[in-house]
């Protein structure tokens, strides 16, 4: 016992897990030591931190000039983050770092580091186009992260306290957002400037940010999608409409407001789909299916979603947790549905397909019309811990209030102004 606690608690040294990762052979540890030093200069620096008002302000009134630096910004301060997270891995207890799926994710983010870190300076913009093309050639290749980092930590919870698993997991999935925001407006931008961008007449945007998002028209859209695709709403539901409640919207709904629509959508996509579904399991034999409720409110700073249904609240998930915030943990103590076989399986086969995973509406969609139903978050469990990391990313929050043996209360608040910094812990 005494030896498989050291194995345990053993940290790897940066360099033994350099070389353990990497398919260079032993000979090469002069490089590896280098590839260190570098990796230990760019964790010492400060991840330069943005709100988006200051992505939205600078991408407007774009120029050679404004496009290119923004370009060097990206070059220059995605490495930084990614060597933040290479710091992290390389703490792993050993036995995490054994665990499937977490060599593949640090492979992966040591290639990119060497990438960027090695990339020339952008100084035009046929240069820029080249930069770009680069970036989204990464953003694919990155697409298994998610999977096989949720894989591994899965297998390594039995050896992790659930505060640790946790902390470790947010900081690795929210510096991987802020990588994909800065990456996908820069990409966005650029194509805006060329001419080629995105043409929306309806949402006015600047890059991925729309400036005049409509919470009202993301409910609408999600409730939609849901509706006319049943499987994504409920495993249980086969033929009938009528099984899917009713959404009653009310409140301040021409509320507006400055954010990235990708994650708004998502975050009320899971809770609604979430809610159908307890709704359902409920009622299903009664005559009369009981509606949800989207309340929207727009305060001073900040704007509120609710979204309240009549599904039995958290005792239908007794078994697995026992407490509403249990299910935004990646840890099986505080939520058992993490080391589940149907789980682990579905992580498998989606660390392995070859499209992975990026936590998108339009993913499900078309995974479903694919046929790749293995892949559903329901079966992957992601869907409710990365809306409560998309809630917080830029300051709000994700909130659920469970009233047992009625339903629950989904509570979302989400920063007005644009001013809130990225929550990028380092």
């Amino acid at each position: 016992m005494r030896m498989l606690h050291h194995i345990k608690q053993t940290r790897i040294r940066p360099s033994l897990l350099s070389r353990s990762f990497s398919s260079g052979p032993p000979e090469n540890t002069a490089l590896h030591f280098y590839q260190n030093r570098q990796l230990e200069l760019y964790a010492s620096k400060e991840a330069k931190r943005l709100t988006l008002r200051q992505l939205v302000y600078y991408g407007r009134s774009m120029t050679d000039e404004r496009l290119i630096k923004s370009a060097n910004y990206v070059r220059t301060e995605l490495p930084v983050r990614i060597a933040h997270r290479l710091r992290d891995l390389q703490a792993l207890p050993y036995i995490v770092v054994t665990q499937e799926g977490v060599a593949k994710v640090y492979e992966l983010y040591w290639s990119a580091f060497e990438k960027f870190r090695r990339y020339p300076p952008i100084t035009t913009i046929e240069e820029n186009a080249k930069f770009c093309d680069f970036v989204s050639a990464l953003l694919d290749e990155h697409a298994p992260v998610i999977p096989n980092l949720s894989l591994g930590l899965s297998l390594s919870s039995p050896y992790l306290s659930p505060d640790k698993l946790d902390a470790f997991m947010r900081r690795m999935l929210v510096s991987r957002i802020s990588r994909r925001v800065l990456a996908e407006h820069h990409i966005a931008l650029s194509k805006a400037y060329s001419g080629h961008g995105l043409n929306s007449q309806s949402e006015p945007h600047v890059g991925i940010i729309f400036t005049g998002l409509s919470i009202k028209r993301s409910v609408e859209r999600c409730v939609n999608i849901l509706y006319q695709n049943k499987t994504l709403a409920t495993d249980f539901l086969k033929d009938s409409n009528s099984k899917l409640p009713q959404i009653q919207l009310e409140g301040h709904l021409d509320t507006q407001f400055a954010y990235i629509p990708e994650h708004l959508d998502y975050i009320i996509f899971e809770l609604l789909k979430n809610s159908m579904r307890a709704v359902y399991v409920n009622h299903q034999h009664k005559e009369a299916i009981p509606p949800i409720q989207v309340t929207i409110v727009a305060g001073d700073h900040d704007v509120g979603i609710r979204i309240s249904d009549q599904g039995g609240g958290l005792r239908n998930f007794q078994d697995k947790a026992v407490r509403p915030s249990d299910l935004f943990s990646f840890s099986h103590v505080r939520n058992a549905e993490r080391l589940e076989d149907a789980r682990i399986d579905a992580l498998r086969d989606a660390s392995v397909s070859g499209k992975g995973l990026r936590a998108t509406i339009d993913e499900q969609i078309n995974q479903k019309a694919d046929g790749h139903d293995a892949l559903s978050r329901k079966s992957i469990g992601i869907g409710l811990p990365m809306s409560h990391i998309y809630a917080t990313y830029f300051g709000g929050s994700l909130d659920l209030v469970s009233l047992d043996g009625w339903g629950t209360d989904a509570y979302v608040r989400l920063p007005k102004l644009g001013t809130n910094l990225e929550g990028i812990e380092v």
